[in-house]
Formats: structure tokens, sequence, C-alpha cells
């Protein structure tokens, strides 16, 4: 019997198709519906946000770290404060650090929350979505009540946080919490028994520890191979040390174990927003800090546990009001390196469960 000829097809993904959440394209060879070899293209959303801050105080740098991972401005405002206060060793008091980690923990949930919905919309899912962006919704009027923005926030100060929480938003936060348990069982019942989203997610995308840590890869992304690592435990900071919760892992590092640790990271995250906001003292949101921040002359790494990983940032300073130098190590730029690897050799079919899996931000990606 004669061989069947067939023929490689090239084909864009993107850079506005839906299911990338942003502007990305990924460059697929296709052979019948299986992918030969697949190409990111990044670079839509570039802002030169590292070039940008040489020529701004520290200060002025906090509003940039909110179009980064837009998703999770709270924990990049945190990224660059803890770097700048730990380079000044700056004291914070004890409210803005129970202020912050509470706004932390809830913003992690909110995303969480995004890749809940969307994922299971990319799936073919509709009422996750509605259900996940419903709470979100929640968390996004506590967020505007505290810092006048829905999005962009902006709240952090090197020092402390911009203001206090305003009357009655702490015990809002913990009836929030109260309510957001009560959904997470809702949300079991409806997606993680569905043997339709089990067939989509369990087995593909896999990829082993070995794999995950040879590309550097970070958060959960990382976890979900079983490798125990989270910065909050393994080298906290803030106040994480003082509460208790539990680092998430998977076992078998498919897009099911991925999905798992984002659902027990929202209960975990819960754990720390309703102990912070119990211990919360009373007291001043703003430390002792210079009109102008001038970090000593040298070389500084600091990170923070992003959503998607380990958010770092590099500071060299000539002992200015300004950085000669900022680099940022960006969790969803270095998570998506693996893509091409993951999606060779799978189904069409598949791509989308896998893009989805990594949880990529695309204002990260580029910056």
């Amino acid at each position: 019997m004669a061989e069947i000829r067939t023929e490689e097809l090239l084909m864009n993904i993107g850079p506005q198709h839906p299911s990338t959440h942003g502007v990305l394209r990924v460059v697929v060879k296709v052979d019948g519906e299986i992918i030969r070899d697949a190409e990111p293209v990044v670079g839509y959303l570039h802002r030169g946000t590292e070039k940008l801050a040489e020529d701004l105080q520290y200060t002025q740098i906090i509003p940039y770290t909110d179009r980064m991972d837009y998703l999770a401005s709270m924990v990049n405002n945190h990224a660059i404060v803890n770097a700048v206060e730990r380079a000044m060793d700056l004291e914070i008091p004890e409210r803005a650090e129970h202020l912050r980690i509470i706004v932390v923990e809830l913003n992690r949930i909110a995303s969480h929350l995004v890749f809940l919905g969307t994922y299971l919309l990319d799936l073919g899912a509709m009422s996750p979505f509605l259900y996940a962006f419903a709470n979100r919704e929640k968390i996004t009027d506590l967020f505007n009540r505290i810092s006048g923005a829905r999005l962009t926030f902006n709240y952090m100060r090197v020092g402390g946080v911009k203001w206090d929480a305003p009357e009655g938003w702490v015990q809002d936060v913990l009836d929030f919490i109260a309510h957001l348990r009560k959904e997470m069982e809702m949300f079991h019942e409806l997606v993680t028994g569905n043997e339709i989203f089990l067939e989509r997610v369990k087995g593909v995308g896999v990829y082993d520890a070995d794999t995950a840590i040879n590309y550097c890869l970070s958060g959960i992304n990382l976890r979900s191979t079983g490798f125990n690592w989270d910065l909050r435990k393994n080298k906290p900071y803030s106040i994480y040390d003082r509460f208790d919760f539990n680092v998430v892992t998977g076992k078998n590092g498919d897009c099911y174990d991925r999905y798992m640790c984002h659902m027990e990271e929202i209960v975990e995250s819960m754990k720390i927003v309703e102990q912070a906001a119990q211990q919360i003292p009373d007291g001043p949101v703003m430390g002792k800090v210079p009109k102008i921040l001038r970090v000593p002359a040298g070389e500084y790494y600091s990170a923070v546990e992003g959503v998607r990983g380990e958010l770092g940032l590099y500071i060299v300073s000539e002992g200015k009001d300004k950085p000669y130098r900022i680099k940022w190590r960006r969790p969803s730029f270095i998570n998506l390196q693996l893509l091409p690897k993951l999606l060779e050799g799978q189904s069409m079919s598949n791509l989308i469960a896998v893009l989805g899996a990594v949880d990529i931000v695309l204002g990260e990606v580029d910056a």
C-alpha cells in the first residue's frame, strides 16, 4: 500500500486569539492534528518598564508595577516596596504589614479566580466563569474601597501603605472569606469531578520536577510537579512566618494538578487573610522614611512569592534617588519558555488546555 503523503502546515494562534488572554502569538507547525513545533512570539505589549524606571524616583516606579501583572497589582507593589525597604533597612509599622498581607493574599485569590473562570471557559464551560467573576468582583469592591481603584491599585508606599483601611473594611474582609469558603465547595461540585473536564486535563501537558527546575520555573508551575518551594515559607519576608498555612503541591505535573494547585492555594490564602485580619493591630500605617529615598550604593536582589511564581527585583544603585538599573524577574516570561516543549507531539485540541494551565499574563511577559 502506497504511503500517504502529508504536508506540514504553519499556523498562527493569536495575537488576538481569545484563549491567549492577551497579545500572545504562537506559531505552530502541524502535521494533520499533531503539533510538531511551536514558537511563542512575544513583545506586543512591551512598554520599556525597566528603562523608564531609570529616570524615576523609587516611589514613582510603583504605579508602573501595576501594569505588569495587571491581575496582581498588589503583589507587584509589594515586590518593589519590599526590595527598597530591605535595601534601606527601613522599619514598617505592624498595621501596615498586616494590611499588606491582607491585600496581597486577596489579590492572589482574585487572580486565581480569573484563572478558574477563564480556563474553564477556554475548555467550553460557561457557568464557572460567571461564578468565579462574581466572587472576584467582591474582592475588586474591597480593593476599590481601600485604594480607590479596581485594577491598578498603587496602594503601597515605601515604608507602609497609602492610607488606612476605611471603617468596617476589615470585618467585611472576614465576612467575604466566610462566604468564599462555601463557594469553594460549590466550585468543586461543579467542576472538579466533571468527567468531560477531567478528560481534557488529566495526563495532558505533563512534565517532571527536573524539567521544571532546568527551565527555572517557579510558583504553581513548579509546585504542580511535587516540588515543595514557596518563598513565603522557604525564604520568609514581611510577616509571613507568623501565619499558619500549607504549601500546596501536585503529584503528576499535568494540567489537572495545576488546576488543583490553584484551587487549593485559594483555600490557603483564605487562611492567611483570616489570620491577618483577626490579628491586625491599631497604629500608624506609614513608618519614618526620608522624603527623598536614596538606596545606598550597591547591588540588591529581593523577591516575593508572586501569583505566578518568584517575582524578583534586582537593583543597581549609585546612592542616588533613582536606580542606575532595575531588572525584573518576571515569572510569566520564564514559565512561558516551557511551552514549545509541552506542545510538541500534542494534538491541536490540547493546545488551549496546555497554554491556559501555564497561566501567564502578557503584561508581565512583555513588561
